[in-house]
């Protein structure tokens, strides 16, 4: 199937992927721009999995102070090349992080940086909290285990829904800019300042 340069161009706007990947994408999606963006993301995401685990030497220091100054952050995101740590994706995606962290106000990057005895507390509240509903025992352990997932989604960076799109994580955010880069991205800290706080 032939598909327009007009499609084609619109991919590449939504995507920022490559002319040919887009191009290819369309055809194989028989020109459907929905299904064209899946099939780039879902490549893209798996091609940024590849590459986690890769030294990310270089990147960014990014701030941001909230208006009215009484919240300020500091982010600090990896890359593997200067190059990229100079672009304007890397930057605004830096920035954005560091706005994100203002707003949403996560407490760990991802869940393995909780302490086991932090998650342990958690899930013996849970547990209780079930206990107190009179729902049978069997199903007790999922009900906190479910919880315990929302009480990721809260605290976790990597796991919050994108303040500026609430459709994807933050962890989505990253692989997909780290397919389109073709390197390893990584939020390696941040801290968060709260006036009085």
């Amino acid at each position: 199937m032939a598909v327009n340069a007009k499609d084609v161009k619109e991919l590449r706007e939504q995507t920022g992927a490559g002319m040919m990947d887009c191009k290819k994408a369309l055809t194989e999606c028989s020109g459907n721009l929905e299904e064209a963006v899946k099939l780039l993301r879902t490549r893209g995401l798996a091609a940024a999995a590849k590459r986690t685990g890769r030294a990310t030497s270089e990147g960014l220091i990014d701030s941001y102070i909230h208006a009215g100054g009484k919240i300020g952050v500091l982010v600090e995101i990896g890359c593997e090349t200067d190059f990229v740590a100079r672009t304007e994706d890397f930057r605004s995606f830096v920035h954005d992080i560091a706005m994100h962290v203002a707003a949403a106000a996560p407490v760990y990057i991802s869940r393995e940086d909780i302490p086991p005895a932090q998650i342990e507390s958690e899930l013996a509240i849970y547990r209780d909290q079930a206990r107190e509903t009179g729902k049978p025992d069997k199903i007790l352990q999922k009900i906190a285990e479910g919880k315990l997932e929302k009480y990721f989604s809260q605290v976790c960076l990597m796991e919050q829904l994108f303040v500026k799109d609430d459709k994807i994580s933050v962890e989505h955010l990253r692989g997909e800019l780290a397919g389109r880069l073709g390197e390893n991205i990584e939020v390696k800290r941040f801290a968060r300042f709260e006036l009085g706080k």
